[in-house]
């Protein structure tokens, strides 16, 4: 294949996610790790009647209550609206929030998300490898852009890439072809130019390959493909096995 970019999916591909890094709350007497316990203090003087399980329970339904509504037809449900799910579950009015706590809690949960994500140093060798050759980009399922945003910032690397698309701002997620046209869009470029590296099978490959666009499935525990997704023209056991294969005789990365 003759590219001349790659496109790479954000959480658990380019980036590790951990959520043992999240701050711990006590709920009911049991440790989890979750945003809760820093977001409930903005919250609590305008609920004055919700206590913190409460809270952390309302705040869990909401992220289960967007999945179930973004599984239907792939359409993002961006953060602002899943803390309006939020409000409404503890009997608030949206509309009642001032827009100042609404960016704060939007500001705070951004935060503590970034902090439980991280850069490993072989994967940005291998991306700033990549950039002397290729056309680097990012196109990720997220609900707030900043997020993802602030992580590349941190980790100085913003400007290997050429384009960075959220789903957030497109209104689409994977496997939408909407959010991988926006990316193609952006670089001038066709389907059959750029090699897309993602960590799902079900959404990464599948929209890819139903683009037109050949995909390198990250696969580090060597699963099986799930039944009725498209074999990936590429399974990389470590996103440093893209170094061999798309830089050919140069030295790994």
């Amino acid at each position: 294949m003759r590219l001349s970019a790659v496109l790479f999916d954000l959480f658990d591909t380019l980036v590790r996610f951990d959520r043992t890094r999240l701050p711990e709350v006590q709920i009911n007497g049991t440790t989890v790790h979750s945003t809760a316990g820093r977001l409930f203090p903005i919250l609590a003087p305008h609920a004055p009647s919700v206590d913190l399980p409460r809270f952390f329970e309302a705040l869990l339904w909401s992220w289960q209550e967007a999945e179930r509504i973004r599984a239907t037809d792939h359409r993002e449900v961006p953060a602002v609206d899943r803390f309006g799910l939020l409000f409404c579950r503890l009997g608030i009015e949206p509309a009642r929030i001032p827009a100042e706590v609404l960016a704060d809690l939007l500001e705070t949960h951004k935060y503590h998300l970034s902090l439980a994500a991280e850069l490993p140093e072989a994967h940005r060798a291998c991306v700033t490898a990549l950039a002397g050759r290729y056309r680097l980009g990012i196109v990720s399922n997220f609900d707030y852009a900043p997020t993802a945003h602030w992580i590349l910032d941190r980790e100085g690397v913003t400007g290997l890439f050429e384009t960075v698309v959220v789903s957030a701002d497109v209104g689409w997620r994977k496997p939408k072809a909407a959010i991988f046209e926006a990316a193609l869009s952006r670089l001038g470029i066709g389907p059959g130019d750029a090699l897309f590296v993602g960590d799902r099978a079900d959404i990464d490959v599948v929209g890819a390959k139903a683009m037109g666009m050949p995909a390198a499935w990250l696969n580090p525990n060597g699963d099986a493909l799930p039944p009725g997704i498209p074999a990936p023209d590429y399974e990389l056991r470590a996103l440093t096995d893209l170094g061999p294969l798309l830089l050919p005789g140069q030295p790994p990365v």
